[in-house]
């Protein structure tokens, strides 16, 4: 891979036959986990400037309408996140000269809080080309990683590594996105009096849209009555979108009786065997994708697909030695001429993908001339321990990239585009809702990750007897099926509250997920509980879920900062109020700055008596840790008296009955970053 310095460029031609699509990957690092920073996109013209506002790509415009530009989002890479954007350079107009790819980040925090700043550069099938590192980021609050240009007729990139103290107002601002002086929105708050008011002011690009169509989401809890205090914060940039929704009310039904089941678009009442199940499920998705660009583009633009007229194929005959072999799917995009073709092997229910059946694809791939290979089953994958276990024969001049999708990210895209994001008209809503019904159906088999594995059953009878021990390997397997109920878990919340839901690693800078994983189930041998965190875009902690095998206990757990204002009996009061409506049995702690824990109770005690949360000696109030408790499933699968089952409803009952609560009143700290990245 080609390494650039700072200042340093290279032409993309130089490094690649195919660089008519590129994947450009920004990561970073958090020594405490926490950190993030926000990818925006600039399309400028031979001044240095944008045409318009609509050149602005962040976010909430993530997606160029000729298909040029997409973000495509984050995926946690060990203790850190990697944010990846797309460039099918084959349709940028020709009055673009150059196209800068930076960063930011918010309230208060810089670049230099964070590690191992990198811009990697990828071709269309995911091979890393050039590499880019930063290690002198400092205290900036916005930072330009690279830029691509165009130079004598081809594409070049060149490694920029310019910060700026101004943040992402004084980036835009340079070049020439208009700032909205107005754009900072009020926020009601519970607390004392004394405003904290923030000074930076967002650019809003008024990008006229086409009408959209979505599903409402499920209104959230209704928040109490709190003290107000107002405060100003920066408002992120917008677009302005006009939405066409569904009818909010269900039409009352004509059926006689609920024994009259709704006919429809997809049944599931005849499927009896796995196979039909595979054949319908894959016919389904593949005939969505090519009928509601959104959602096609969605699945397949970070497997470096271009945005383009799609078509989709099942059970097509392809020759392979002896026998032909018949993917259960094709996809096919043309932008521009140019075909983009991926193969779709898929499994349903507990199935697990074949290697040698996989590999069989990837060979036929490579000789026919196709991009990708796209599995697609309920198993999630994880970085650094592939499902499945190809040859990649590097003495072929075309690559073949290995792509894999959990039906729970499928379900996700599809509920984040009809309940959220929105598609181009209510027959797409429409048709996107039936998908999703079918894939969240009991008999379809796409219920995601449904099983703890083989070695769920002796690890936990191991720790009530106390004979696991470290290096077990059936220890790791636990470990590695935990992280991917959580990934599920995230995938599940972020789709129906259409929020960003991510795991926090935590872990030293550079340590891969081999040796991160090893140390989790060592520590699992010794403590007998599996743990995770998670960041919900927008609340004021980071989520804690411990799984103690030892007692069958799950604890969901939150701790929120102490306000900056105020006196702590008014922070303990106004604390009780905002959680009228959580349950009586959840434990509130009181944090205090250097002892190990402060008076503690539920809520039920503490109600009549918010004073009993303030500690006797005086001592500094840092915070609170609010948490519940709930019994653990024992069983690995994921029937209601299971182990995954049991710990989606947990985070979601505390997520509904406990964050909701404190999202908007909560006041935010310089060191509660927004949701990280997978």
């Amino acid at each position: 891979m080609y390494e650039l310095i700072k200042g340093a460029n290279v032409g993309l031609a130089t490094l690649s036959e195919s660089v008519d699509s590129v994947m450009v990957s920004l990561d970073w690092t958090s020594p405490s986990g926490e950190g993030d920073a926000d990818v925006s996109v600039l399309l400028l013209d031979v001044n240095g400037k944008v045409r318009s506002d609509a050149d602005f790509y962040f976010y909430n415009n993530a997606v160029a309408a000729d298909g040029s530009v997409q973000l495509l989002g984050k995926t946690p890479t060990g203790s850190g996140n990697k944010d990846r954007i797309s460039f099918d350079l084959t349709v940028v107009p020709s009055e673009i000269d150059r196209i800068v790819v930076a960063a930011s980040r918010y309230d208060g925090a810089h670049f230099g809080e964070l590690g191992d700043l990198q811009l990697t550069l990828a071709d269309g099938s995911g091979e890393n080309l050039l590499r880019f590192a930063i290690d002198d980021a400092d205290s900036v609050s916005a930072f330009i990683f690279g830029e691509l240009y165009r130079r004598g007729g081809e594409w070049k990139i060149r490694a920029v590594g310019q910060g700026y103290d101004a943040g992402l107002a004084g980036l835009a601002t340079d070049f020439g996105v208009d700032i909205d002086d107005d754009a900072a929105v009020e926020e009601v708050l519970g607390g004392s009096a004394g405003d904290e008011r923030a000074d930076a002011v967002f650019p809003a690009p008024a990008v006229e849209r086409e009408p959209v169509a979505t599903l409402e989401a499920v209104p959230a809890p209704r928040r109490p009555d709190v003290d107000t205090e107002l405060r100003k914060v920066p408002a992120r940039p917008r677009t302005a979108k006009k939405k066409v929704t569904l009818p909010k009310v269900v039409k009352k039904s004509l059926a006689e009786n609920e024994s009259w089941k709704e006919a429809r678009l997809f049944p599931v009442s005849a499927l009896k065997s796995d196979r039909d199940r595979e054949t319908r499920a894959t016919s389904v998705l593949l005939s969505v994708m090519a009928q509601i660009p959104e959602f096609g583009r969605r699945l397949t633009a970070a497997f470096g697909a271009p945005a383009g007229r799609m078509e989709t194929f099942a059970e097509v005959s392809l020759p392979h030695g002896e026998a032909p072999r018949r993917p259960d799917g094709v996809i096919r995009v043309e932008r521009a001429g140019k075909l983009w073709t991926a193969l779709v092997e898929t499994k349903t229910n507990g199935n697990a993908l074949k290697a040698e059946q996989v590999q069989a694809y990837m060979d036929i791939a490579a000789r026919r001339g196709y991009e990708a290979v796209i599995t697609i089953s309920n198993d999630v994958a994880l970085e650094g321990s592939p499902l499945v276990d190809v040859r990649i024969d590097g003495r072929r001049k075309h690559k073949v990239a290995l792509w894999h999708l959990s039906w729970a990210e499928v379900a996700h895209q599809a509920q984040m585009l009809i309940r959220h994001e929105g598609v181009g008209n209510m027959a797409h809503a429409w048709l996107l809702q039936e998908l999703l019904r079918y894939l969240q159906h009991a008999n379809s088999g796409c219920h995601g990750f449904q099983n703890m594995g083989a070695a769920w059953v002796p690890v936990r009878n191991g720790i009530d007897n106390e004979t696991l021990c470290q290096g077990d390997p059936r220890a790791l397997d636990v470990v590695e099926s935990w992280e991917r109920l959580i990934r599920q878990v995230c995938l599940g919340l972020g789709g129906e509250l259409g929020q960003r839901v991510l795991p926090v690693q935590r872990s030293k800078r550079g340590t891969d997920p081999g040796a991160r994983r090893s140390r989790l189930a060592d520590q699992l041998c010794l403590e007998g509980r599996l743990q995770a965190e998670l960041r919900i875009e927008g609340t004021p902690g980071v989520l804690a879920i411990t799984a103690d095998l030892r007692t069958s206990k799950l604890r969901i757990a939150i701790e929120i900062p102490a306000p900056e204002l105020g006196y702590p009996l008014s922070w303990a009061k106004r604390l009780v109020r905002r959680l009228s409506e959580a349950p009586a049995d959840l434990h509130i702690e009181t944090l205090v700055q250097g002892e190990a824990g402060g008076p503690r109770g539920t809520l039920e005690r503490l109600r009549p008596e918010p004073g009993d949360m303030l500690p006797k000696n005086g001592t500094q109030i840092t915070g609170f840790r609010l948490s519940l408790f709930k019994g653990m499933g024992s069983g690995r699968g994921s029937a209601e008296s299971g182990f995954i089952s049991s710990v989606d409803d947990a985070v979601h009952r505390f997520y509904a009955a406990v964050v909701a609560q404190l999202d908007g009143p909560a006041r935010r700290t310089p060191s509660a970053e927004r949701a990280t990245t997978g």
